[in-house]
């Protein structure tokens, strides 16, 4: 991944629209023909539970959960779109299905939905791989997801019984697990000329102005030697226009 990978896209905008729009098209369908898809969601241990793995996240409990849920989606999955185009895609399948799965184990005998498994992959894969990848524009991101969404880190933990801590924790682990797997797809900063190996000082044209003691030297342009025939045919051309000249 190379810094021009730093592009905006249409994917940018239209893929992280497409994400909130479909979690929201689910809670319509709910409120609008009564259903109630919360048994479509992650039931840990429990064949009736591995459909939930790729489908809880677009299952809500309710408006505040989509609520919760809906911009933290929108702003990372951009970010992630932006940033890291060429690997988003897996990060966003890969990580609904492995944090799901990791839920699935793990988790407590409850039916757990939501799309904040993803959001924690999201967080935790950005604020990783900026750190890994010691590259200015990434790092800014980190930082900035860390005073966004540095709070979150708590809702790894069992504090609240309503909220599905495993689910949280499996999306943070399987985001630092995409940062370290993914560590050859990072965007490289620019390298200078006197940052290369093969850097070689003695014939770098600006450094040639300077001493061993780093004092400026005022290089002068090398004087032209003519041949003699050329230096003849400018006496010839200014004898004659000065003749030219005074008739």
């Amino acid at each position: 991944m190379k810094e021009d990978s730093f592009q905006f896209s249409n994917g940018v905008v239209v893929y992280p629209l497409l994400f909130v729009l479909s979690i929201w098209v689910v809670f319509w369908a709910e409120v609008r023909f009564g259903f109630n898809f919360t048994r479509l969601g992650i039931y840990p241990l429990a064949v009736k539970g591995i459909p939930g793995i790729a489908l809880s996240p677009l299952i809500h409990s309710g408006l505040t959960h989509l609520l919760h849920n809906s911009l933290p989606l929108l702003i990372l999955s951009a970010a992630l779109f932006y940033f890291y185009r060429p690997i988003a895609w897996k990060v966003i399948i890969f990580g609904i299905l492995l944090s799901g799965l990791m839920t699935w184990l793990i988790g407590r005998p409850s039916y757990h939905i939501g799309a904040s498994g993803l959001i924690y992959v999201l967080v935790s894969f950005t604020f990783f791989k900026g750190i890994f990848a010691k590259h200015y524009r990434l790092i800014a991101l980190s930082l900035m997801v860390v005073f966004l969404y540095g709070g979150m880190i708590w809702y790894t933990f069992p504090i609240k019984d309503e909220i599905s801590w495993e689910g949280h924790l499996s999306g943070f682990l399987v985001g630092l697990f995409f940062a370290l797997a993914f560590r050859k797809q990072i965007a490289k900063p620019k390298k200078y000329e006197w940052e290369k190996d093969d850097f070689n000082e003695d014939d770098d044209p600006f450094l040639k102005h300077f001493d061993a003691d780093g004092n400026f030297i005022e290089q002068l342009p090398e004087e032209v030697d003519l041949e003699e025939d050329t230096q003849d045919s400018i006496v010839y051309n200014y004898i004659y226009k000065k003749k030219d000249d005074d008739d």
